[in-house]
C-alpha cells in the first residue's frame, strides 16, 4: 500500500509519502532481525512507490532519469519478523538545480526503527551526465518539501 498526503491536522505542512510493507521471513539474518542491507530495499520499493505511483498525481509520474549519489543511516531499533505491517515515510528535505534531499523514517505506530537520508540526482543516460530538473520536476518535489 502506499499513500501521499498532508500531515493532518497541519496546515501548510508539507505532503509525506507512505509505503507500508510486511517484513519477509528471507529479510530476517542469523540473529533474527532484519539485515541491515534490507533496509536500502526497503528504501527503494519506497521511493519507487512515490515516483511512479503516487495516487493523487498522472500515472506517468514526471521524475525521469534519477539517481542515488549517497545513502545514510541510522539504525534505532531491531526490526523483526512480525505479521503487523511496517511503513517509510518519506519527505523531500531540499530541492537544487540538479539534485534533491530525501528523509525517510521506517516506523511502526510505536517505534522509529531508522532514520536515513538520500542525495538524489538528475541525471541524463545518453549524455551520461547530470542534470537541471525541469519545472514539472520541481513542483512534483515541492509538494513534499517544507516551504523556502
Amino acid at each position: 500500500m502506499t499513500q501521499s498526503a498532508l500531515d493532518p491536522g497541519h496546515v501548510g505542512v508539507p505532503r509525506k509519502h507512505v509505503h507500508e510493507f510486511h517484513v519477509r521471513f528471507g529479510d530476517i539474518d542469523s540473529l533474527g532481525h532484519v539485515n541491515n542491507c534490507r533496509y536500502l530495499t526497503y528504501l527503494e520499493d519506497a521511493r519507487v512507490a512515490m515516483f511512479f505511483t503516487d495516487p493523487e498525481r498522472e500515472r506517468r509520474h514526471p521524475l525521469h532519469g534519477v539517481v542515488v549519489a549517497r545513502h545514510e543511516i541510522d539504525y534505532r531499533r531491531p526490526l523483526l519478523l512480525r505479521p503487523e505491517p511496517v511503513r517509510v515515510e518519506t519527505r523531500v528535505t531540499q530541492i537544487r538545480a540538479a539534485s534533491f534531499g530525501l528523509a525517510y523514517e521506517v516506523c511502526d505506530d510505536e517505534h522509529v526503527y531508522a532514520r536515513a537520508t538520500s542525495v538524489m540526482v538528475g541525471y541524463d543516460l545518453a549524455k551520461g551526465r547530470t542534470r537541471r530538473f525541469d519545472e514539472r520536476e520541481r513542483a512534483f518535489l515541492e509538494a513534499y518539501a517544507p516551504a523556502g
